[in-house]
């Protein structure tokens, strides 16, 4: 199972940079979401995938019991997902201005552009 979403994160990976060096800043966008997509995947592939009991600590123990699930991925992921959105939301709304402002969505003519 880790072979697959290894190759999955992978995918994602290389369509979010194809995406971010495309010309339409629209794409840039959808680069964007990929992206963040395939780094929340990586960060719960990297706390692991085997299924366990929550990290609880009995009482008058130091420690939980053995067989736990690790909390801090997903804490990471959640904090992850809040970010990205936050990024994908600015862009959004930066492509839209951008737009609303030149009238073009091509990044060489905005580039070549004095405006």
């Amino acid at each position: 199972m880790y072979i697959v979403l290894a190759i999955v994160v992978g995918l994602l990976y290389a369509a979010g940079v194809y995406l971010l060096l495309a010309r339409s800043i629209v794409k840039l966008v959808f680069g964007l979401v990929l992206l963040s997509h395939a780094a929340n995947l990586l960060i719960f592939l990297a706390g692991g995938l085997a299924r366990a009991a929550p990290p609880l600590v009995a009482p008058g123990a130091a420690l939980p019991g053995g067989g736990h699930a690790d909390p801090l991925p997903q804490a990471l992921i959640l904090t992850a997902i809040v970010i990205s959105f936050a990024v994908t939301a600015f862009a959004a709304v930066l492509v839209q201005r951008t737009g609303a402002a030149t009238g073009v969505a091509d990044m060489d003519t905005l580039r070549n552009s004095d405006t």
